[in-house]
């Protein structure tokens, strides 16, 4: 079977003004879009047509806008010289098929994913990342940005992660993983079975259900933590802080771990004791509540 292969080149000056782009590629429904833009900003959009559409402006200083399909696999990068300078911002505006997978590369670029319905691995590192999950995998990563996402309560499976910035997600199912450096992680209407959130210089509020059998994971080095499932839990606790309160809303006390040290812990089941809850923190006041 031969494979069609298309090319679309722009070339630009250092010399020339900001240019428009609106280019259209034939693509698969469930195909992959590999987009890198080193500084600006990329949005992503599902739709139904089996076309991939870009639009926006490329930087006055971009060399060449690669736009190229190879079998299944569309490619979009903006190029610019090693020897740049500045004037490089592109602003991107792309439509895909809503079952693509998509891969997403930035810079200085801020990235936002609309109904996008397969796979996501998206990166950024100066900026901000948004974006609505469909029961898909889905890795999101930022050095210096906020991360938020959006699911539709179906379960898949989400890794989030920012150095320097918070996280927010809400409506997710299934699976998660998600950690600051410095920052808040916030996980609000959602239901689990397996979650592992770490912070180092942050808060903590989970207010979302755990499955039975489920497995939940929390660690903080400075910062408080705000616990509440919404739904009935069955599982065992295990909690410890070293430098911080423990509040309690399901009954028992946190007891000294020493006459000599600060830290309390707290152990206890609750229903049939099915699942795991393991909380730990060092510098930080800790509270477990349910609906």
């Amino acid at each position: 079977m031969r494979f069609l292969t298309l090319t679309f080149l722009i070339l630009m000056t250092a010399a020339s003004f900001a240019e428009a782009v609106d280019m259209r590629l034939d693509a698969a429904s469930d195909g992959v879009v590999s987009i890198s833009n080193i500084a600006g900003s990329v949005e992503v959009n599902g739709w139904s047509r089996n076309e991939v559409e870009v639009t926006g402006t490329l930087g006055k200083n971009v060399e060449e806008l690669i736009f190229e399909r190879n079998s299944n696999e569309i490619e979009i990068t903006v190029r610019v010289s090693k020897r740049h300078g500045y004037s490089i911002s592109s602003d991107l505006v792309i439509n895909v098929p809503e079952k693509s997978t998509i891969e997403v590369v930035g810079v200085s670029a801020d990235i936002e994913i609309q109904n996008v319905h397969g796979p996501q691995d998206l990166q950024s590192v100066s900026g901000d990342i948004e974006s609505e999950i469909y029961a898909a995998d889905v890795e999101i990563t930022t050095v210096s940005g906020d991360v938020e996402v959006q699911g539709d309560d179906v379960p898949g499976h989400a890794e989030l992660s920012s150095v320097s910035g918070d996280v927010e997600a809400q409506n997710l199912a299934g699976a998660l993983v998600a950690d600051s450096v410095t920052g808040d992680v916030v996980v609000v209407n959602s239901s689990f079975d397996r979650v592992r959130v770490e912070t180092v210089n942050g808060d903590i509020i989970f207010d979302s259900g755990l499955s039975d059998h489920g497995s939940f994971s929390l660690e903080t080095i400075n910062g408080d933590v705000d616990v509440k499932f919404t739904d009935s839990i069955s599982a065992r606790f295990d909690i410890e802080t070293f430098n911080g309160d423990i509040r309690n809303c399901f009954g028992p006390e946190p007891v000294r771990t020493s006459k000599y040290a600060p830290g309390t812990e707290l152990k206890f089941t609750e229903g049939d004791g099915e699942g795991r809850v393991t909380i730990k923190t060092l510098n930080g006041d800790l509270r477990l509540c349910k609906d």
